[in-house]
């Protein structure tokens, strides 16, 4: 397998793309005006503690006051035992006290945002600290030292666990051994240690002297998150098409990763990066409902506000011996497509997969087990779970930013987002009926309609009697004017 990290950087927008074997996985985008947050730590103030929710709003200087759950609000109490993996910082237990003994409104905080603004939802917050590095994740309020749930050799876990124990500077503060972290030297352990302390301790400068609502802690930009974070050894290159983009990420990974720094070139070819690639198409294609599979079958994915669902269909394929077959085919072929579909679209939150319905529990088995090895690359923490009595996959998949689509869409102004519009016809006797209810309410000589020169040239057409039947029933006069700037659901009714 062949993978490849490109970089688009434009004025206001760069865009990080990652290539297996000639195909786009993933897609990071960062505009200038709306850069993400998550990882941020700001200097707040509880602005409304709402015991009901067990919650508070927080002010942290974004548009929208942020929320604070009581369940993210640190308590130095770890459970026993626990389970640690990348990216966990719940280390402690729930808190068994109420929101209103934990925080007070006008309290000074410092808070980290776990989630950015979510349609009409703001920040989701936690008061449990953490610096990410290239192979530690710094817990400055914990004194626990835990290891990736992805580094599966018991030997490696413990070597890591050694090492970090022994390379800390004292045990105040708590360290997550990043999946990165796996084989690499002490030195490569040692030099993040000394960066995370740097790190915190500005942090901590910066709390005393700002005001509230600032950001005392900001996440390194998109291209260098992406060398950070994705950046592997059986990573080929990373393309980059801005020099200056280029030379920055050569000196970050020079002194964070010196052995992956030559991986790293600029991208100066005439044709735009993307092109050559054929990113831009496939962005396209993953802004639309349905995606076809090699074998004919296709895809229906449909994002909804309270889940995502993904319904699989044989389409034109036929298959060679049976339909169970076809349909096991089928099925294994859409299990690994999905699985590249949540990557690619950024799909998270409750996901319902109605694969074709199988007889065989063991071709169902396979399916899933074909589904869970697909989702294993998955940056993103996924959970799936076995097929229901309907022949449904539940599955869950973390989301911390927009989906791709809500990232780069808008509701249609026509449907406004509904996804489906009213007929001419509906609209037409619409317009008949709202010449009724104004000639029985106000008084007029005469009636001008206004409205979509569709609708108007099948009023005009087909509904010519209607309104010679309407204008004698009326006594009125009404005539009708089409406007290119009416919608097909728009009209006006004006009395003369």
């Amino acid at each position: 397998m062949t993978e490849e990290i490109l970089v688009n950087v434009t004025p206001r927008e760069t865009r990080v793309a990652v290539v297996e074997n000639g195909m786009l996985q993933e897609l990071h985008i960062e505009r200038g005006w709306s850069r993400g947050v998550v990882g941020n730590i700001y200097k707040g103030r509880v602005q409304r503690v709402m015991p009901g929710m067990q919650a508070a709003f927080v002010e942290i200087g974004l548009e929208r006051a942020a929320f604070l759950h009581a369940n993210d609000i640190f308590r130095p109490t770890p459970v026993a035992g626990a389970s640690i993996q990348e990216g966990d910082v719940a280390l402690p237990a729930p808190a068994p006290r109420p929101i209103t003994e934990l925080v007070r409104e006008g309290q000074d905080i410092v808070v980290q945002v776990l989630k950015d603004p979510i349609g009409s939802k703001g920040a989701r917050l936690t008061t449990q600290l953490s610096i990410p590095s290239r192979y530690l994740v710094l817990l400055p309020q914990s004194q626990v030292i835990g290891v990736s749930a992805r580094i599966e050799d018991e030997e490696e876990r413990a070597r890591l666990k050694s090492l970090v124990s022994e390379l800390a500077p004292s045990s105040a503060q708590g360290y997550i051994v990043r999946t990165n972290a796996e084989s690499q030297p002490s030195e490569a352990l040692a030099e993040d240690i000394a960066y995370l302390g740097r790190a915190w301790a500005l942090v901590e400068a910066q709390v005393q002297e700002s005001r509230t609502g600032s950001c005392v802690y900001e996440d390194l930009s998109l291209p260098l998150r992406a060398v950070r974070d994705l950046m592997r050894r059986d990573v080929e290159k990373v393309k980059v098409d801005s020099r200056e983009t280029c030379d920055r990420l050569r000196t970050f990974a020079a002194q964070y990763m010196p052995g992956l720094a030559e991986k790293i070139e600029h991208y100066g070819g005439a044709r735009p990066i993307f092109d050559l690639y054929g990113v831009e198409d496939e962005i396209q294609h993953a802004l639309e409902k349905e995606v076809p599979l090699k074998s004919g079958g296709y895809l229906v994915i449909d994002q909804t506000e309270a889940m995502t669902t993904v319904d699989v269909n044989t389409g034109s394929f036929l298959g060679q011996r049976n339909l169970e077959e076809t349909v096991y085919r089928t099925n294994l072929e859409a299990a690994q497509s999905v699985a590249r579909q949540l990557r690619l679209r950024n799909l998270g939150g409750i996901i319902i997969i109605d694969f074709i319905d199988m007889v065989d529990p063991e071709h169902r088995r396979q399916v899933l087990r074909t589904l869970e090895k697909s989702l294993a690359k998955d940056h993103a923490k996924t959970t799936v779970y076995d097929f229901s009595p309907l022949g449904l996959v539940e599955m869950t998949r973390k989301r911390t930013v927009e989906s791709l689509e809500r990232q780069l869409c808008e509701p249609c102004h026509e449907c406004t987002g509904r996804g489906m519009l009213k007929t001419a016809e509906t609209v037409t006797y619409e317009i008949f009926r709202e010449i009724t209810r104004a000639v029985r309410q106000f008084e007029a000589a005469r009636l001008l309609v206004i409205a979509s020169p569709k609708v108007v040239a099948r009023i005009t057409d087909e509904e010519s009697t209607a309104v010679a039947e309407l204008e004698e029933f009326l006594g009125k006069s009404i005539r009708f004017q089409a406007d290119e700037q009416y919608l097909q659901e728009q009209f006006d009714v004006v009395l003369l």
